[in-house]
Protein backbone atom coordinates (compact mmCIF):
# COMPACT_ATOMS: atom_id res chain seq x y z
CA UNK A 1 0.00 0.00 0.00
CA UNK A 2 1.61 3.37 -0.50
CA UNK A 3 1.41 5.98 1.96
CA UNK A 4 0.41 9.62 0.96
CA UNK A 5 3.79 12.34 1.21
CA UNK A 6 1.90 13.43 4.47
CA UNK A 7 2.19 10.18 6.14
CA UNK A 8 5.44 9.11 4.77
CA UNK A 9 7.78 6.98 7.77
CA UNK A 10 10.88 9.24 8.49
CA UNK A 11 13.90 7.88 7.40
CA UNK A 12 16.94 8.05 9.84
CA UNK A 13 20.77 8.62 9.24
CA UNK A 14 24.10 8.08 11.37
CA UNK A 15 26.63 10.43 11.54
CA UNK A 16 30.86 9.43 11.52
CA UNK A 17 32.28 9.28 14.59
CA UNK A 18 33.56 12.10 16.06
CA UNK A 19 35.24 13.60 19.83
CA UNK A 20 32.50 13.42 22.65
CA UNK A 21 31.82 17.77 23.96
CA UNK A 22 31.06 15.97 27.02
CA UNK A 23 33.14 12.95 27.96
CA UNK A 24 37.16 13.50 27.36
CA UNK A 25 38.43 10.69 25.17
CA UNK A 26 35.18 9.11 24.39
CA UNK A 27 33.40 9.73 20.39
CA UNK A 28 30.13 10.09 19.94
CA UNK A 29 28.00 9.30 17.06
CA UNK A 30 24.24 10.24 16.58
CA UNK A 31 21.46 9.04 14.59
CA UNK A 32 18.95 11.23 13.31
CA UNK A 33 16.06 12.29 10.75
CA UNK A 34 14.63 15.20 9.45
CA UNK A 35 10.73 16.80 10.90
CA UNK A 36 8.75 18.11 8.29
CA UNK A 37 5.36 18.04 6.80
CA UNK A 38 1.44 18.25 8.29
CA UNK A 39 2.88 15.42 10.47
CA UNK A 40 5.53 17.17 12.29
CA UNK A 41 4.49 17.61 16.07
CA UNK A 42 3.31 14.37 15.81
CA UNK A 43 6.47 12.99 15.02
CA UNK A 44 8.56 15.36 17.60
CA UNK A 45 6.07 14.08 20.01
CA UNK A 46 6.47 10.54 19.32
CA UNK A 47 10.72 10.92 19.19
CA UNK A 48 11.00 12.83 21.91
CA UNK A 49 9.44 9.84 23.75
CA UNK A 50 11.41 7.70 22.44
CA UNK A 51 15.17 9.93 23.50
CA UNK A 52 15.36 12.11 20.73
CA UNK A 53 16.37 16.37 20.77
CA UNK A 54 15.00 18.52 18.34
CA UNK A 55 17.71 21.18 16.95
CA UNK A 56 15.92 23.38 14.02
CA UNK A 57 14.77 20.40 11.70
CA UNK A 58 16.89 17.47 12.59
CA UNK A 59 15.75 15.06 15.61
CA UNK A 60 18.74 13.01 16.65
CA UNK A 61 20.11 10.67 19.92
CA UNK A 62 23.03 9.81 20.36
CA UNK A 63 24.08 6.17 19.02
CA UNK A 64 27.22 6.02 20.54
CA UNK A 65 29.35 2.39 19.89
CA UNK A 66 30.87 2.34 23.26
CA UNK A 67 29.02 4.44 25.94
CA UNK A 68 25.49 4.76 26.91
CA UNK A 69 25.92 7.63 29.58
CA UNK A 70 23.81 9.78 27.85
CA UNK A 71 20.18 9.18 29.20
CA UNK A 72 16.58 11.34 28.44
CA UNK A 73 15.20 12.43 31.68
CA UNK A 74 11.35 14.25 32.34
CA UNK A 75 10.10 16.00 35.28
CA UNK A 76 6.67 14.33 36.73
CA UNK A 77 5.00 17.40 37.21
CA UNK A 78 1.86 16.29 39.03
CA UNK A 79 4.50 15.32 41.80
CA UNK A 80 7.14 18.27 41.68
CA UNK A 81 8.01 19.74 45.03
CA UNK A 82 10.25 22.13 45.44
CA UNK A 83 13.43 22.15 47.84
CA UNK A 84 14.38 24.69 50.06
CA UNK A 85 16.90 25.71 47.69
CA UNK A 86 15.11 25.85 44.86
CA UNK A 87 12.48 28.08 46.96
CA UNK A 88 15.31 30.65 47.53
CA UNK A 89 15.99 30.94 43.54
CA UNK A 90 12.70 31.23 42.84
CA UNK A 91 12.04 33.70 46.22
CA UNK A 92 15.57 35.59 44.41
CA UNK A 93 14.24 35.80 40.76
CA UNK A 94 10.52 36.88 42.06
CA UNK A 95 10.91 40.18 40.59
CA UNK A 96 11.20 38.67 36.64
CA UNK A 97 8.47 38.59 34.35
CA UNK A 98 8.44 35.82 31.34
CA UNK A 99 6.21 36.17 28.00
CA UNK A 100 6.24 33.22 25.42
CA UNK A 101 6.45 34.63 22.14
CA UNK A 102 6.69 33.55 18.76
CA UNK A 103 9.94 31.61 17.41
CA UNK A 104 11.17 35.35 15.98
CA UNK A 105 14.82 36.37 16.62
CA UNK A 106 15.77 39.92 17.62
CA UNK A 107 19.53 41.62 18.01
CA UNK A 108 18.55 41.95 21.80
CA UNK A 109 18.43 37.97 22.17
CA UNK A 110 21.66 37.26 19.90
CA UNK A 111 23.68 39.89 21.95
CA UNK A 112 22.40 37.92 25.37
CA UNK A 113 23.20 34.84 23.92
CA UNK A 114 26.89 36.09 22.46
CA UNK A 115 27.48 37.05 26.08
CA UNK A 116 26.76 34.05 27.19
CA UNK A 117 28.58 31.76 25.26
CA UNK A 118 31.76 33.84 25.46
CA UNK A 119 31.62 33.36 29.29
CA UNK A 120 30.28 30.17 29.76
CA UNK A 121 31.06 28.04 26.75
CA UNK A 122 33.98 29.61 24.41
CA UNK A 123 35.03 26.21 23.57
CA UNK A 124 31.71 24.30 23.21
CA UNK A 125 30.32 23.42 19.52
CA UNK A 126 28.03 26.93 18.97
CA UNK A 127 31.23 29.30 20.11
CA UNK A 128 31.59 30.52 17.03
CA UNK A 129 27.23 30.73 16.11
CA UNK A 130 26.35 34.07 13.88
CA UNK A 131 23.37 35.82 14.06
CA UNK A 132 22.18 33.99 11.58
CA UNK A 133 23.10 30.56 12.96
CA UNK A 134 20.64 32.07 15.80
CA UNK A 135 18.09 32.85 13.37
CA UNK A 136 18.31 29.50 12.11
CA UNK A 137 18.44 27.83 15.07
CA UNK A 138 14.91 29.21 16.39
CA UNK A 139 13.05 30.44 13.26
CA UNK A 140 14.08 27.04 11.24
CA UNK A 141 10.68 24.76 12.68
CA UNK A 142 7.58 22.97 11.74
CA UNK A 143 6.84 22.01 14.99
CA UNK A 144 4.73 24.12 17.49
CA UNK A 145 7.63 25.91 19.61
CA UNK A 146 7.82 29.55 21.25
CA UNK A 147 10.91 31.63 22.42
CA UNK A 148 10.27 32.20 26.53
CA UNK A 149 11.61 35.94 27.10
CA UNK A 150 13.25 36.63 31.02
CA UNK A 151 13.41 40.33 32.10
CA UNK A 152 13.98 42.40 35.01
CA UNK A 153 12.17 45.25 36.75
CA UNK A 154 13.91 47.85 33.99
CA UNK A 155 12.66 45.46 31.17
CA UNK A 156 16.36 44.53 30.71
CA UNK A 157 16.13 41.15 29.24
CA UNK A 158 18.47 38.74 31.04
CA UNK A 159 17.24 35.18 29.97
CA UNK A 160 15.61 32.92 26.86
CA UNK A 161 14.27 29.63 26.50
CA UNK A 162 13.55 27.78 23.00
CA UNK A 163 10.64 25.71 24.17
CA UNK A 164 8.14 23.21 22.13
CA UNK A 165 5.05 22.30 23.20
CA UNK A 166 3.60 18.76 22.74
CA UNK A 167 0.52 16.92 23.55
CA UNK A 168 1.82 15.54 26.48
CA UNK A 169 4.70 18.10 28.41
CA UNK A 170 7.03 21.05 27.59
CA UNK A 171 10.22 19.98 25.63
CA UNK A 172 12.93 22.36 27.03
CA UNK A 173 14.88 23.04 23.64
CA UNK A 174 17.79 25.48 24.47
CA UNK A 175 18.15 28.39 27.06
CA UNK A 176 20.46 30.85 27.49
CA UNK A 177 20.91 33.82 30.30
CA UNK A 178 23.35 36.60 32.08
CA UNK A 179 26.36 35.00 32.84
CA UNK A 180 26.88 37.79 35.27
CA UNK A 181 23.92 37.10 37.55
CA UNK A 182 25.45 33.83 39.28
CA UNK A 183 23.42 34.35 42.32
CA UNK A 184 20.21 34.22 40.75
CA UNK A 185 20.92 30.84 39.41
CA UNK A 186 18.77 31.20 36.04
CA UNK A 187 19.51 28.21 34.84
CA UNK A 188 17.68 26.41 37.56
CA UNK A 189 14.93 29.07 37.49
CA UNK A 190 14.23 28.78 34.21
CA UNK A 191 13.17 25.16 34.96
CA UNK A 192 10.93 25.86 37.61
CA UNK A 193 9.50 28.44 36.21
CA UNK A 194 8.67 25.97 32.77
CA UNK A 195 7.27 22.80 35.35
CA UNK A 196 5.00 25.54 36.66
CA UNK A 197 4.20 26.80 33.30
CA UNK A 198 3.60 22.95 32.42
CA UNK A 199 1.36 22.83 35.67
CA UNK A 200 -0.77 25.64 34.45
CA UNK A 201 -1.48 24.10 31.54
CA UNK A 202 -2.15 20.82 33.01
CA UNK A 203 1.11 19.12 31.00
CA UNK A 204 2.03 15.94 32.46
CA UNK A 205 6.09 16.72 31.52
CA UNK A 206 8.78 18.88 31.18
CA UNK A 207 11.14 16.73 29.20
CA UNK A 208 15.12 18.20 30.23
CA UNK A 209 17.19 16.40 27.67
CA UNK A 210 20.52 14.18 28.57
CA UNK A 211 21.49 13.27 32.12
CA UNK A 212 25.19 12.58 32.32
CA UNK A 213 26.14 11.44 35.27
CA UNK A 214 29.96 12.06 35.23
CA UNK A 215 29.16 15.59 33.76
CA UNK A 216 29.16 18.30 35.81
CA UNK A 217 27.31 20.55 33.00
CA UNK A 218 24.92 17.37 32.50
CA UNK A 219 24.35 16.20 35.94
CA UNK A 220 22.42 19.02 37.60
CA UNK A 221 18.98 17.63 35.76
CA UNK A 222 18.76 15.29 38.54
CA UNK A 223 17.85 17.49 41.50
CA UNK A 224 13.82 17.82 39.45
CA UNK A 225 12.30 15.21 41.28
CA UNK A 226 10.40 13.21 40.43
CA UNK A 227 12.55 12.20 37.86
CA UNK A 228 11.67 9.97 34.87
CA UNK A 229 14.83 8.36 33.10
CA UNK A 230 14.52 6.11 29.78
CA UNK A 231 16.01 2.84 29.28
CA UNK A 232 15.48 -0.24 27.77
CA UNK A 233 12.21 -0.82 29.22
CA UNK A 234 11.01 2.76 28.69
CA UNK A 235 10.09 5.72 31.19
CA UNK A 236 11.44 4.71 34.76
CA UNK A 237 11.07 6.16 37.88
CA UNK A 238 15.15 7.87 38.51
CA UNK A 239 17.10 6.95 41.79
CA UNK A 240 20.42 8.94 42.33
Amino acid sequence: MNQSSGHRLPSFFITDPMPCPYIEGMMERKLFTHIAGERADEINNNLTHAGFRRSQTIAYRPACDKCTACRSVRVQVAGFSASRNMRKIANRNAGLTSEAIPPNTSREQYDLLRRYLDSRHEDGGMAQMTVLDYMAMVEETSVKTNLVEYRDADERLIACLLVDEMRDGLSLVYSFFDPDMPANSLGSYIILDQIARAQAMKLPHVYLGYLIEDCGKMNYKKRFKPLQILDEEGWQPYSA
